[in-house]
């Protein structure tokens, strides 16, 4: 009668193509819980021309998680919106840090270059500190 649709977190597309009967199937909810999470701000839904909700694979996923939370784990839907907003600000604070060392990095690389005596760039950033004791005495020279 009905068929199984499965969407993989990896293959989840930010396209709202999906109307809301679908999407609501899809998360196993009834169209108007989806109306009333888009009122409340807990999945934004696109729009169509003529104005009807267009939802897309991310947004199911994100139903779904609403759901569990809601469900299983006795959480309203206030907390649901902040645990939602907090998550989102973790995913945008881990990319940022990628950002971030990505750029640290490559100013380790020219700096290493720069400082270099030699055009090899033999200096390189080494990953945390060391405890180590080097101590270094001269040669003495060869008694004669």
């Amino acid at each position: 009668m009905y068929e199984e649709i499965h969407i993989s977190v990896e293959q989840a597309s930010d396209a709202k193509v999906l109307i809301i009967s679908v999407a609501a199937r899809l998360a196993g909810m009834h169209p108007q819980t989806l109306r009333q999470y888009d009122r409340l701000g807990l999945v934004e839904a696109g729009r169509a021309g003529g104005g009807g909700r267009r939802y897309s694979e991310r947004d199911v996923q994100l139903l779904r998680e609403v759901q569990k939370l809601s469900q299983e784990e006795g959480v309203n839907l206030a907390g649901i919106k902040r645990i939602i907003g907090l998550e989102q600000l973790v995913g945008d604070l881990q990319q940022r840090v990628q950002e971030l060392q990505q750029q640290l990095d490559e100013a380790y690389a020219r700096l290493a270059h720069l400082e270099s005596p030699y055009a090899g760039g033999d200096l390189v950033r080494r990953e945390g500190a060391s405890t180590a004791l080097v101590v270094w005495r001269p040669r003495k020279p060869p008694e004669k």
